[in-house]
């Protein structure tokens, strides 16, 4: 089948009624023109999964920049959420429906954790699953100024304004909160499910710190993953398929994005902060590897 110029046409003017009703339609189209295809079948299923606020959207830039070295049709907008947006935990029948209703052809992200549902979806044979973490201490701060200067709805905004500045808020942080019908885990909590992931087969787990810092040994390793798990031949060779997808990580680009950097918690910590942290989190950052003892 041959895409001829009648099929630019159609996106042009898809284009300009853009939004996310014909965003799917105009990047199929797009992708038809680029892959000289009709369906988007050849490549293996990829998932893109995160913990929150531990460099999502630059694991989505990746995933972006897939498109443009294997044969799908496009990354979905919008991810799957275990938290809604607006608060509260959603079930595991809306995950499952959501995951199942990623089109074939199409890449899928978000944040689930590792219930047997959702492991069940993931691990069938000839699926790829990424899963991204990142330094608690990091994480903290990078939540502490999300929920007070970005995310207005967000069930702890209106408590982190009240309180006098950035050390109290980041207290709450550490310990988490239950009370007034606001419940937060402390970081402790946050991460049992980050371990379930690291204790899973069938995903590639993949460090913040890495994407930024080992960008091209990292990228290299998640497309030899792709490869070896699957035994799908990537067809962009090596050479042009990593200045491809390094081109494409724009930190800049993402909505959230505040500084995009590594170890930023040292700013923020006092010694205060630390001794709590220590308290709370317990050998955490020793069991993820990000010290080697509890003497930071």
């Amino acid at each position: 089948f041959e895409i001829t110029g009648e099929l630019m046409n159609l996106i042009t003017i898809i284009k300009k009624i853009d939004n996310k009703t014909t965003r799917p339609a105009r990047k199929t189209l797009e992708s038809m023109w680029r892959w000289k295809r009709l369906t988007f079948n050849e490549a293996p299923p990829i998932f893109g999964n995160s913990k929150p606020k531990s460099g999502s959207h630059l694991l989505l830039q990746v995933l972006n920049g897939f498109t443009q070295i294997m044969p799908y049709a496009y990354t979905q907008a919008e991810p799957i959420r275990t938290i809604r947006y607006f608060g509260g935990k959603r079930t595991q029948e809306e995950i499952s429906a959501d995951l199942n209703a990623i089109p074939k052809g199409v890449i899928g992200w978000g944040y689930i954790e590792a219930t047997p549902e959702n492991l069940k979806f993931l691990n069938q044979p000839g699926r790829v699953n990424f899963f991204n973490y990142r330094d608690p201490r990091d994480v903290l701060v990078s939540h502490v100024f999300y929920a007070t200067d970005m995310h207005k709805l967000h069930q702890l905004h209106e408590l982190y304004n009240s309180l006098p500045d950035f050390g109290s808020r980041l207290k709450v942080a550490i310990n988490g909160i239950d009370r007034d019908g606001m419940r937060m885990v402390g970081v402790r909590g946050r991460y049992d499910a980050v371990f379930r992931w690291l204790d899973t087969g069938n995903v590639m787990c993949l460090r913040f710190e890495d994407l930024i810092n080992n960008r091209e040994s990292t990228l290299n390793g998640m497309l030899d993953y792709i490869e070896n798990s699957t035994g799908y031949k990537i067809p962009t060779p090596r050479s042009e398929a990593i200045p491809i997808l390094v081109k494409a990580i724009q930190p800049r680009k993402s909505h959230t994005f505040r500084g995009g950097r590594t170890g930023d918690w040292r700013s923020h910590f006092t010694e205060e902060h630390k001794k709590m942290f220590k308290e709370a989190a317990g050998n955490l950052l020793v069991e993820l590897g990000y010290e080697k003892n509890n003497d930071w």
